[in-house]
């Protein structure tokens, strides 16, 4: 083998044999660049509305309906079907030519995002101040949720069974609420000796929520009358409703441009609610496919698909099931197994940037960065992949394509090094049917804080992707 080669055959061999990871904004053009910024403004207004589970859900029902979805109960001509379950999932489909049983393009976000959930008797008041006492929702870093604007969103449903919404501290004539520090001071022999995970205690993010007392009597409840006093007055809800109640605390504000250039995205909920916006708009980007696209937006990702709004709920199932039937299937006991078998699917869900402060927790070959195209990431899970789902060589191969074909930039990335730590997504969920499943999408800086980062340019990419996938038709077989 020749190994004396000059400098342009090393060129060329490097462009034919090496692969070189691209930076979106060297790559895309002038006209790419402006739907970059367009694209990352809708998703701004996404974020901002879209703070809880419900109220992403409300928000895709929104966008679905003036994009001539409907309900699946009502099949008549239609191709274009949403259906909501327990008001905190929902489902688009787009039904394409095929026949559903030949298999169908399935992306799954999930909508829920780490946060401070009300206790069910949480109203309570100390040394003359009213606090709300909550139980942390999710992998949050106690010590984010300290001294900063907090706001309150939430559903009660009174004694009579009337549902109340609530959301106050987004508006800019609102008041926010908090959770307040310790001053340095006074920090020294009670804090700094103690490991991070022993300092902050998930039973002292207490929400303060107000200090003026209802008289000047001195009862021992004053404090917190006054705060009962004005959510009956405002919303006619009695001390007993909390118990019925969902209540959420999140960051206050809007989502926010982050440096000069405007390159970047500053807000709370991006996992996984980019993901999320990128399959929403990926799927009402279709008119007609060969293969039906179902998009799903599941609950209770992070706290591990739970319950009967999580990915291990039957809701999957259910919103197929029922799509076989509107498109005149015959049932033969076997078209849901054969239709779930035969899909193929992504997972969508983010994956952690490498931090340039923080390198040494990455393995920088397979890190995933910032500005360098949506992630595929073939396995997650911790340490030897425990609680992955690890897609095949065959399936990676089909994905990228299906990328390469569609001038989609990409990178893959893995969540730290191995033994670091790790994580999981609801892919193996999805995978319990056979079908194929595989995580990818966008890159996030600062994840599971109050204050995500995310890159505009891959957000685009991210968008780009689902909608290459929602159209793929492939007919290689991918097994012998």
């Amino acid at each position: 083998m020749q190994n004396n080669i000059n400098k342009n055959e090393m060129d060329d061999l490097r462009k034919r044999l090496a692969r070189v990871p691209s930076l979106v904004w060297d790559v895309i053009s002038e006209n790419d660049k402006n739907s970059v910024f367009e694209l990352a403004e809708q998703y701004k207004l996404f974020l901002d509305h879209a703070k809880t589970e419900r109220a992403a859900v409300s928000n895709i029902l929104d966008k679905a309906i003036k994009n001539g979805f409907k309900n699946i109960k009502d099949t008549a001509g239609s191709h274009k079907f949403y259906k909501i379950h327990r008001n905190k999932c929902i489902a688009l489909a787009v039904i394409g030519k095929k026949p559903l049983m030949s298999g169908i393009n399935i992306i799954a976000a999930h909508i829920d995002s780490p946060r401070l959930d009300i206790k069910q008797n949480p109203l309570y008041e100390e040394v003359d101040l009213a606090f709300l006492k909550t139980h942390y929702y999710g992998g949050i870093r106690k010590y984010h949720w300290l001294a900063r604007p907090l706001a309150i969103h939430g559903k009660i449903i009174k004694k009579d069974g009337s549902p109340i919404d609530i959301q106050i501290g987004e508006t800019e004539n609102d008041p926010v609420f908090t959770v307040a520090d310790l001053l340095p001071h006074l920090a020294r022999k009670l804090q700094e000796d103690k490991k991070l995970s022993e300092v902050f205690e998930g039973e002292k993010l207490n929400v303060l929520i107000g200090s003026m007392p209802i008289n000047k009597d001195k009862a021992d409840d004053r404090f917190k009358l006054n705060i009962l006093k004005y959510l009956n007055e405002k919303y006619g809800i009695v001390e007993e409703d909390f118990t019925s109640a969902e209540i959420e605390i999140v960051p206050a504000g809007k989502a926010r441009d982050i440096g000069l250039d405007r390159s970047l995205i500053g807000a709370y909920g991006q996992d996984d609610r980019i993901c999320a916006f990128a399959a929403l708009e990926s799927i009402l980007a279709l008119s007609e496919t060969e293969k039906t696209a179902v998009a799903f937006f599941f609950d209770k990702e992070e706290i591990g698909s739970e319950g009967n709004t999580g990915a291990k709920s039957r809701f999957l199932e259910e919103f197929i099931a029922e799509l076989i039937d509107a498109t005149g299937t015959k049932d033969t006991g076997n078209a849901l197994r054969k239709t779930l078998m035969n899909s193929v699917a992504i997972s969508a869900d983010v994956n952690g940037a490498l931090d340039p402060d923080y390198q040494d927790v990455h393995e920088k070959r397979n890190a995933a960065r910032l500005g360098y195209g949506v992630c595929i990431t073939k396995f997650t899970g911790s340490g030897g992949k425990s609680g992955s789902s690890d897609a095949s060589a065959e399936y990676v191969g089909m994905i990228r394509r299906i990328f390469n074909e569609n001038n989609v930039v990409w990178q893959t990335g893995e969540l730290g090094k191995v033994d670091q730590g790790g994580g999981g997504t609801i892919a193996k969920f999805l995978a319990v049917y056979g079908m194929e499943i595989i995580d990818c999408g966008t890159a996030i800086l600062s994840m599971h804080s109050p204050f995500e980062i995310s890159s505009k340019a891959d957000l685009f990419m991210t968008y780009k992707a689902y909608k290459a996938f929602f159209e793929a038709d492939r007919n290689e077989k991918l097994y012998l």
